[in-house]
C-alpha cells in the first residue's frame, strides 16, 4: 500500500500533460470497470472549454471515431458524470460535467463495498467447520466500518465545499 501511495505522489511532483492527465484518468476508469475511453472522454471534458466541449471537438482531441464518441458520452450521461448542454444560437449539442460527479463515483463505490461484505457474510454461513472464518470476518468487519463511516466523511465534505465555494465568492 505504501508503494502505491510513493507512486501517486511521485505523479503528483511530475509535470503532466494534458494528454497524459486524459490517459491516466481512463486508466482511473479502467480500473473501475468502465471502459477507459469514458474516462477519456470525462478528462477531455475537464480539460475542455468551460461551456464544454461539443462531439466533434472530442473525437478531435482524443482522436477518436464519432461512435465511439457516441457510445462513451451516452454512458457518461447514464452515468450522471456529465449532462448536455447547448450554446445559446447553437445547434450543436456539448458536454459538461454534472455537478456532484466526484460524490457518485465514490457512492458508486459505496454499493460495491455492500456487496461485498454481503458476500463475507454469505462466505462465513457456508464455511465448514474445517474452514478459517478469520479472512471473511475481516472482510465482513471491514466493509461495514467502511459503510458506516463513508457517509460521515460525506456529510463532512458537504459542509468543507460549502465553506470553499463561499471564500471563492
Amino acid at each position: 500500500m505504501d508503494e502505491i501511495l510513493d507512486r501517486a505522489r511521485e505523479r503528483r511532483t511530475s509535470r503532466m500533460s494534458a494528454g497524459r492527465f486524459i490517459e491516466e484518468l481512463g486508466l482511473a476508469f479502467d480500473s473501475m470497470h468502465l471502459p477507459r475511453m469514458s474516462g477519456r472522454v470525462l478528462g477531455a471534458i475537464l480539460l475542455g472549454p468551460a461551456d464544454g466541449p461539443t462531439a466533434a471537438e472530442l473525437a478531435e482531441t482524443l482522436q477518436a471515431s464519432k461512435g465511439s464518441i457516441s457510445n462513451m458520452t451516452q454512458l457518461l450521461i447514464h452515468y450522471r458524470f456529465i449532462e448536455r448542454t447547448v450554446r445559446s444560437g447553437e445547434r450543436r449539442d456539448r458536454f459538461v460535467i454534472k455537478s456532484g460527479t466526484w460524490a457518485r463515483v465514490m457512492l458508486w463505490r459505496l454499493e460495491l463495498l455492500r456487496r461485498l461484505q454481503e458476500l463475507a457474510i454469505d462466505g462465513l454461513a457456508l464455511l465448514g467447520p474445517d474452514g478459517n472464518p478469520e479472512p471473511l470476518q475481516e472482510a465482513r468487519d471491514m466493509y461495514a466500518f467502511l459503510e458506516r463511516e463513508i457517509p460521515k466523511l460525506f456529510d463532512r465534505w458537504e459542509v468543507e465545499h460549502e465553506l470553499l465555494r463561499k471564500e471563492v465568492s
